[in-house]
């Protein structure tokens, strides 16, 4: 690509949840002429997406973990020296705009470019603000929205804030071509079970109890799908064994999209990127979201789904194998209940928000 292309700098955290999205919009800038770099920690240095070693830039920075004297001086130190990092870079770069995904690794790169007068937008992928983004929010020139009504509360903000829906990788737009299939009532039942770096756990303690607790009949219906931690692997793998369930088990899944839209029912964490792909895609859920986080914000996202019809919440108190057990007995009881519940959730979702957040960005930036 020709070098005089103006570039568009993106930041984000460097987990999966904020790198996704900042990929599907680069990839969308790309296709419209434009150069892009990722402003980011040193985790997504783990990453294969778009972006290589050559266009990433690794900005130091630091989440705020407790209030300690130490650790707050430990923080400032940091994001003191990624903000010098990043004002160097608005110096070599000329980014024409900056746009953050949330994360602390954001905070340095749009203060610098505040500093320098550039063009910041912000995208916010849960129901609520995060930290960063709620730090950053009054200083942004844009603010980008995954779902509606995150900043319907508050005037000053709700005038520069635009809900475009979270930005797909093409794997998740591929997967969302794919209808969703009713099970017959006493055919197989695709189950897909994922809980995430933080979540995988919980799903370990208690859906082997869950699926022991469903009808024998059941049994030789399921086709479970989970993912389990290596140190959980031996115990999970016993229960199905004995009960001889159909079950895939693995720490990892490289092809998450095209399995969400391969089963019938979807029991995980809330996070962000969980909803958006559920969403997206259309199929049923039951969504447990993790709880003690200060913000609330993946219980704030599941009810977006919950609301829609499109998912079944419970907080982690009462997710227990009898609860999960009862639930699943009456959705497999009645197909046309998860077909419903595919449809309202596809109602939520929005394929076109690498399109739609890559318009206000270049609209922002006066191109």
């Amino acid at each position: 690509m020709d070098n005089s292309s103006p570039l568009i700098l993106l930041a984000a955290g460097g987990t999966g949840g904020h790198l996704f999205p900042a990929e599907a919009l680069g990839v969308e800038l790309i296709r419209r002429g434009f150069r892009v770099r990722l402003a980011t920690d040193s985790r997504a240095l783990r990453y294969s997406g778009l972006f290589t070693r050559d266009t990433i830039d690794v900005v130091p920075s630091e989440t705020v973990r407790s209030r300690t004297p130490w650790s707050l001086a430990r923080t400032g130190f940091l994001l003191a020296a990624g903000t010098a990092v990043s004002l160097n870079l608005m110096r070599k770069l000329k980014p024409v705009a900056v746009v953050g995904f949330g994360g602390y690794p954001t905070l340095p790169p749009l203060l610098a470019a505040r500093l320098f007068g550039v063009p910041g937008i912000i995208h916010e992928a849960n129901a609520v603000l995060g930290r960063a983004n709620r730090f950053l929010s009054s200083r942004a020139s844009a603010i980008a929205t995954s779902l509606p009504g995150v900043l319907d509360r508050d005037p000053a903000l709700a005038g520069k804030t635009i809900t475009v829906g979270m930005p797909m990788r093409p794997a998740i737009l591929a997967a969302a071509a794919l209808k969703f299939a009713s099970p017959d009532a006493t055919g197989p039942l695709r189950l897909l079970v994922v809980g995430g770096s933080q979540g995988a756990r919980v799903m370990a303690d208690i859906v082997p109890g869950a699926i022991e607790k469903l009808e024998p009949a059941l049994w030789s219906r399921l086709i479970l799908t989970q993912q389990v931690r290596e140190e959980d692997m031996a115990r999970v793998r016993a229960v199905y064994d004995r009960l001889r369930i159909s079950a895939e088990l693995a720490p990892f899944f490289i092809d998450l999209p095209a399995r969400l839209a391969s089963n019938h029912l979807v029991v995980s964490r809330s996070g962000a990127g969980t909803v958006a792909e559920l969403a997206a895609i259309g199929r049923p859920s039951i969504l447990v979201p993790l709880p003690g986080s200060i913000d609330q914000d993946q219980f704030a996202n599941a009810g977006v789904l919950a609301q829609a019809g499109g998912a079944i919440r419970i907080a982690q108190p009462d997710f227990t194998p009898d609860r999960l057990a009862a639930e699943i007995s009456a959705l497999a009881a009645e197909p046309e209940r998860l077909t419903a519940m595919a449809a309202s959730a596809r109602t939520m979702g929005r394929l076109d928000a690498a399109d739609r957040l890559a318009d206000l960005v270049v609209k922002t930036a006066g191109l």
